[in-house]
This record gives structure tokens, sequence and C-alpha cells, in this order.
């Protein structure tokens, strides 16, 4: 089977210590791939929760000294069970709070994949990122190529880097994803939705660096097909949840703009 029909059949559930801006989104996101979600963050239950789920998903977008505990709790049990957990280290580099909670993080905890964008996953690979939001040039395509073979070498798992080409690797293997709309930046929390949804194929699925690139491209697709029929950001919003939930390995084979490539 491939990642979209593993993901459907399994119908993993997905904790998530997320954005409390977006939490709603991240939720139907989950939905609306296939999976479960459950958003659970205070830290007398967090061990509870992550040790019967099939994955755990950290986003420090909204972070706060209360959810800090808990995604520490939360980590080490998924470890100790051998739960894949995913980091999506919203603003690292910005606050002295954000750059000591994901050293921690990545000091304390084994992560099946990191996502971010450029300027985020440098702070990770210990590198001060040159990028301001959607760079295009080939200079920053090299950089981003450069930073996630870097984190994936250095905390084994899948660096992903999004932005206008998207960057998958485990450090051998790359997938440069081209799919989405510039439209999806004026939406709040496609990044978030974006980790959730990682956090459903990746709780599907062994072979983290495939699902990672049906999660990437997904997410892509489904920006491209809402942005066919919106009539602004607000529909655009919806379009994507809709998409996604429409989303199967057919689409990703037809409208997937991915190539490979090996180091």
């Amino acid at each position: 089977m491939n990642q979209n029909e593993i993901l459907r059949a399994k119908n993993p559930l997905v904790h998530c210590i997320t954005n409390y801006v977006t939490v709603n989104d991240v939720a139907n996101s989950i939905l609306a791939v296939g999976g479960s979600p459950i958003m659970a963050d205070d830290e007398s239950e967090v061990a509870e929760i992550s040790s019967i789920a099939n994955s755990l998903v950290i986003n420090i977008g909204t972070l706060n000294s209360r959810t800090i505990k808990s995604m520490e709790i939360a980590g080490r049990i998924a470890n100790s069970r051998n739960i894949p957990v995913i980091l999506d280290p919203v603003g690292a580099g910005v606050s002295k709070l954000r750059n000591q909670t994901v050293e921690n993080l990545l000091r304390n905890i084994k992560f099946a994949a990191i996502r971010g964008n450029l300027s985020e996953i440098g702070f990770c690979a210990g590198k001060n990122s040159s990028a301001r939001g959607v760079d295009t040039n080939e200079e920053k395509n090299l950089e981003s190529m450069e930073v996630a073979s870097i984190v994936a070498k250095k905390f084994n798992c899948i660096a992903i880097i999004t932005g206008a080409e998207d960057v998958v690797t485990d450090g051998k293997n790359f997938a440069f994803i081209q799919n989405g709309v510039s439209e999806m930046r004026k939406i709040t929390g496609t990044g978030c939705m974006l980790s959730g949804i990682l956090g459903a194929y990746i709780g599907a699925s062994e072979n983290h660096f495939d699902s990672s690139v049906s999660a990437v491209a997904s997410m892509g697709i489904a920006g491209e097909i809402s942005a066919e029929n919106c009539r602004g950001t607000g529909s655009l919003h919806i379009g994507i949840i809709d998409a996604l939930s429409q989303i199967n390995d057919d689409t990703i084979s037809k409208r997937g703009k991915i190539r490979y490539e090996k180091n």
C-alpha cells in the first residue's frame, strides 16, 4: 500500500502539544487526512496520553512555562515507547526562551522529524541563516539542502524545510517539492497544520522519509486545489481542509511536483 492508503487504513492517534492559535485547524487537518487528533497539554495527563498515541507532535508556537514541562514529559514517554516525535521549532532563534527550549528538547528527546522554515531549522543546525521569509533563488536552495542535511545527520531524523521549494531529507536521500501557492502565506497556521499532518503520516508508517514526502506534497497540493476555486483567504483556508480530505496516492502521483536526489 502507498502512504495515503496506509494512513487512512491505520487511522493513527496523533497527540499534539501545539500552538493554541491554530489548534483547531491542526486537529481538523489531521482528521482530514485520516488520523485521529488528541490535543492534550496538561502535565498531569500528557504521559498517559503519549503512551497510547501513534505519534507525538510538539509545536512551540505559543510557548509558555506550563507547556514546556508537558513537552519534556510527553517526549520522554514517547521515546521510551518507540513512538515517533515530530518537532516544529516555531520562532527558534527569535527569543532566549525559545532558543533554550529548543536546545533542551533536542538534547533530551529523540525526534523522528523536525520541520520548519530555513531560519528555524538553521537554528537547530547551529547556523545563522540569512533567510527572510520565503526565498526562491539558487543560493537559498543550496543553503536549505546544506542546513537540512546537517540537522538530519546530527539528530538522525527526517529534516524538512518548507519554503518556495520544500526540502525533505534523511541526510542521504533528498526530495524537493514545489507544490503550493503563495496565497497560503496569508493564512495563519499552514505550517502548524503541516506538522500535524506529518504526525499522522509518520504515525502510520515506518518509512518516515516517504511518509514525510507524501505529507508535504499533500499540503501543497491541497493549497493548489483550494486556490483554484477560492474567493479569498477565508475560502482558501477552508478549501485546504476540504482538499486534504480528498487527496489520495493517485492525486499525489498526478499532481506532485517532486524530484529526488541522493547525496
